[in-house]
């Protein structure tokens, strides 16, 4: 039986056509990392702000004035224009501000911008 090659199986193996695509790929996803350390800083900022706003006006958080500090807009201009900027932000408050500014422009110093995709 053996002898005969006719009656004996045999498997054959075709390649695959490499010229037929999906029809559609799965795109990968894209992740970027932060610095875990500049993103607690960062954090450790915007609460210090937080905080130190609610001493400036004096009242509970409903009642501070719709105010916005945008940490990313300060670190684009010079230090003048940082501190006119806040300046311009917060004359609304009756209190003295300028050991805010000093504080605030002390902590933002060294601090990298953050890209689109994490910032509101």
């Amino acid at each position: 039986m053996a002898s005969e090659p006719s009656t004996q199986s045999r498997v054959m193996f075709q390649a695959a056509d490499k010229t037929q695509e999906p029809a559609h790929r799965k795109l990968g996803k894209l992740t970027v990392k932060y610095d875990r350390k500049d993103l607690q800083r960062r954090l450790d900022i915007e609460e210090w702000i937080d905080g130190q706003l609610h001493l400036l006006f004096d009242c509970e958080e409903e009642e501070i004035p719709e105010l916005e500090i945008d940490i990313d807009e300060l670190l684009e201009l010079t230090d003048e224009g940082q501190r006119t900027r806040l300046e311009e932000l917060l004359q609304e408050c009756g209190k003295p501000k300028e050991d805010f500014i000093n504080g605030l422009l002390y902590r933002i110093k060294g601090l990298r911008k953050m890209s689109g995709p994490l910032k509101k």
